[in-house]
């Protein structure tokens, strides 16, 4: 069966009307959103942010971390947390960290390699800073006299090298021999050597001087005779006769104060002997030793310093 419709419940508004023939868009519309209120509203829900988004966030909160652990460590610390970490997910081994240190060179090495025995006298803008290094060293050494290497005197192979602080204080090659491998003191010698060597590709020369025992004169002299340096005596020892000469003099002169024109006349003639012999030798010794009151007083001459040290270094300063 067909079920009742109750028409009661049906609004008597015009608006309700069966027949939509005579409706208008206007009337459509409100009748519409009136049953639309009627309905509860449904929620929207959230947009779901997109997965780039979180990973950007993610990265921003681990790096907040990560620059907060990283502050708290000293350098040496950070820097094995780094390495660990990146043996951890790159792999490998200690040594790849190893820096090559064949090719590594220290100031001493630079010196060695520029070295040069004679510096000319060149611009140091022109040089590079190795050359630079190399000359600053050379000028520190002291270039009077030499040490000698004659390890290899029978293959007439001897090394040269000027001396250091160290050794210019301690009187090695100058008060003790100049041997690299000797300490005597006795019997020093000094030789004049025309040393030739051979330095960038260059044969060079220089005339140096050496301070060395008798044995190592022998050996430096093996093949053949260097020269001898000596001292030159012969102006100091003329002036120190003519020095000597005039002390004695004057000494001669204080000792004999009688020794006059007057006296040696007197003496001349003994058997001339009269009464007045006595008067006149008296009147002569206060003449003569009125004459000594007034000549300039004769200091005598001591060495001073210099002539001292003149006659000690004699024999080392040639």
């Amino acid at each position: 069966m067909v079920d009742r419709i109750d028409f009661s419940k049906v609004p008597k508004d015009r608006s309700y009307d069966y027949d939509s023939a005579f409706e208008s868009d206007i009337e459509a519309f409100e009748k519409r959103k009136l049953l639309s209120d009627l309905l509860p509203e449904k929620k929207q829900r959230e947009k779901v942010s997109s997965k780039r988004l979180l990973e950007d966030e993610l990265i921003k909160e681990e790096g907040k971390i990560h620059r907060f652990h990283a502050v708290a460590l000293d350098a040496y610390s950070r820097h094995k947390e780094y390495v660990n970490n990146y043996m951890l997910f790159y792999g490998g081994s200690k040594t790849d960290f190893k820096r090559d240190t064949s090719q590594d060179k220290n100031d001493l090495d630079v010196v060695r390699e520029n070295h040069r025995f004679l510096w000319d006298d060149e611009d140091d803008t022109n040089l590079t800073w190795e050359k630079r290094l190399a000359k600053k060293y050379w000028d520190k050494l002291f270039k009077e006299y030499c040490i000698a290497d004659l390890s290899r005197y029978k293959e007439n192979k001897i090394g040269m090298r000027w001396r250091i602080e160290k050794e210019v204080v301690d009187g090695k090659g100058q008060f003790t021999c100049g041997n690299k491998r000797c300490s005597e003191s006795e019997g020093l010698r000094s030789w004049e050597v025309n040393f030739g060597y051979i330095e960038q590709g260059v044969k060079k020369n220089a005339l140096i001087k050496l301070r060395l025992c008798p044995d190592c004169s022998y050996k430096l002299n093996y093949h053949h005779r260097r020269k001898e340096v000596t001292p030159k005596k012969g102006s100091k020892t003329s002036k120190n006769s003519s020095l000597s000469s005039s002390k004695k003099k004057r000494r001669r002169d204080l000792d004999d104060p009688d020794d006059s024109p007057g006296s040696s006349q007197t003496a001349s003639k003994p058997d001339e002997v009269t009464e007045g012999t006595s008067q006149g030798s008296h009147a002569e010794k206060e003449h003569s030793e009125e004459a000594i009151w007034k000549q300039p007083v004769k200091l005598v001459e001591d060495k001073s310093r210099e002539d001292e040290f003149d006659d000690y270094f004699a024999d080392m300063f040639l």
